[in-house]
This record gives C-alpha cells, sequence and structure tokens, in this order.
C-alpha cells in the first residue's frame, strides 16, 4: 500500500514539473521573450495628438507614435496594443506589467531615467505657453505670465516647467487635451503643453483656431521608456535604426511635422 501510495505521489510530483516547464516564467525570462511569448506590445498612451489620438468618428488610434510603435511591433512579429493611462500613475502601470512601455510624446527626464529604461531619443520636443492669440503680446516673458491661471497635465514635463518657471497659480489636469479645454473655456488663462500638440491642435484650420504660442519654456526630447534594465530598450533602438535607414522615419515626421534626432540622411 505505501509503494503504491509512493508510486502515485510520484506521478503526481512528475506531473506538475512538466506542467511547470510548459508555462511561462515571467520572472526567470527576458522582458523582451516575456513580450514575443504573449504576442503583443501593450503601449501605455494618453490621447495626444499628433501623437496617439482618434480621427473623428474613428475607433481606431493613429499618429506618429501609434505608427511607430506598429512598425516596431510588427518587427518584433506581435501585434501593438494601445491602453489609455493616467499618466501620473504611468511607471506604477509598467512595473506591474499592465503595459510593457510608455510611448506617448514622453520627454526625457532624471525622473524617468530613475524608474525606467529609456530608448535613445527619436523626436525633438518644448513646452510652451499656449493661451489666446490676441493676448499674446500682453506676455512675451515668464516673468510677464506669473499672475495667470494655468493648466498643466498631471505629472508631466509641462507641469515642471510650470514650477521651474514661479509659476503659482497651476491646475494639474488629467491631459494635454484636457489643459487645453481648461483655456478654451476660461478656466485658465493658458496652459503648458508640448510644442507638437501645439502644432498639430492650435491655429487656422484647428478647433482652437485662435489660440496660439510665442513663448518656449524648455528644449527636450522624446523617449520611449520601458521597464528597468529591460532588454527591449535595445531591441527597440536597433529597429529604430533601421526605420532611419530605410526613410521610414523622415516618412512618418513630415506626414505629422515633427523634428526628428536623426534623419535618414545621417546613415
Amino acid at each position: 500500500m505505501k509503494k503504491l501510495i509512493s508510486l502515485l505521489l510520484a506521478g503526481v510530483l512528475i506531473g506538475c514539473t512538466f506542467a511547470a516547464c510548459g508555462s511561462k516564467n515571467t520572472d526567470s525570462e527576458s522582458d523582451l521573450a516575456y513580450i514575443k511569448n504573449k504576442g503583443t506590445l501593450v503601449v501605455g498612451i494618453t490621447e495626444y495628438a499628433p501623437m496617439n489620438y482618434k480621427e473623428e468618428g474613428s475607433t481606431e488610434w493613429t499618429g506618429f507614435d501609434t505608427e511607430y510603435a506598429q512598425k516596431v511591433a510588427e518587427k518584433l512579429g506581435v501585434t501593438a496594443e494601445f491602453v489609455v493611462i493616467d499618466w501620473d500613475n504611468k511607471y506604477t502601470e509598467l512595473d506591474a506589467k499592465s503595459i510593457d512601455c510608455i510611448w506617448n510624446g514622453m520627454t526625457i527626464t532624471d525622473e524617468g531615467k530613475l524608474n525606467a529604461s529609456i530608448t535613445d531619443p527619436y523626436v525633438h520636443n518644448a513646452q510652451v505657453v499656449v493661451m489666446a492669440k490676441d493676448k499674446l503680446a500682453q506676455y512675451p516673458t515668464a516673468e510677464s505670465m506669473k499672475d495667470l491661471k494655468f493648466a498643466v497635465e498631471n505629472g508631466s514635463a509641462g507641469a515642471e516647467a510650470a514650477t521651474e518657471a514661479g509659476f503659482e497659480n497651476v491646475t494639474a489636469v488629467l491631459d494635454q487635451s484636457t489643459a487645453l479645454m481648461e483655456v478654451s473655456s476660461g478656466s485658465a488663462d493658458a496652459c503648458i503643453i508640448d510644442i507638437t500638440m501645439a502644432n498639430s491642435m492650435t491655429g487656422e484650420g484647428t478647433s482652437y483656431a485662435n489660440y496660439g504660442y510665442q513663448l518656449e519654456l524648455t528644449s527636450e526630447e522624446y523617449g520611449i521608456a520601458c521597464r528597468k534594465n529591460s532588454d527591449l530598450v535595445a531591441e527597440i533602438n536597433k529597429i529604430t535604426d533601421e526605420l532611419m535607414a530605410d526613410g521610414t522615419m523622415d516618412q512618418l515626421a513630415e506626414k505629422y511635422q515633427l523634428t526628428l534626432i536623426i534623419s535618414a540622411d545621417a546613415y
């Protein structure tokens, strides 16, 4: 009887061992292998033209970063899946594996380098002060704007720029689109957003035709954040070099009116 029980237990242990071998071991495998294994690259974004947004009446994401991520995912042999996140909690989402990367016109900062591993920069950016065009002449400098009410995206480079400029009357909102709406509704006098969004969303032919900017508070670069020490970073850099060399990145930059850090001419 004891011998039979021992044999049965041995069989259970062997079965468990084989089951374990067949399951995904996300603790021991590399980040890149984990992503390839599940077949999806989950990209954390906010709605932010021209990087990630939806055309009116469409349910599909488009934009520079959307197309860029899709091309990288294709070369990885996986599908890009876009998930809207709370920007202020982006690194928590990344660590929890709710997303695999933050790919949404993300300014490279010291905080970002501390909380994640970041790719080589790919697009030039700046933080600009957007307000009604007829008020621009009254506020040519940051000092002249000290008494204005500002809207910024929570946890963003715009929020950091407001602090560095010494602006005190600042309201943090969900995302940059909301910051712009705060200005148009009169809840704020101005907002601080990325120049890429300002160029896409304000001025003639846009929904914010009477708004614009003249002051750049900072000069920055965009990067893609992955989990700390993730081998996905090196793979994205490698694929990006390929997309730069074959002109794909230049085509996307021209389509969405962005300035690349490096163009195809450098290859």
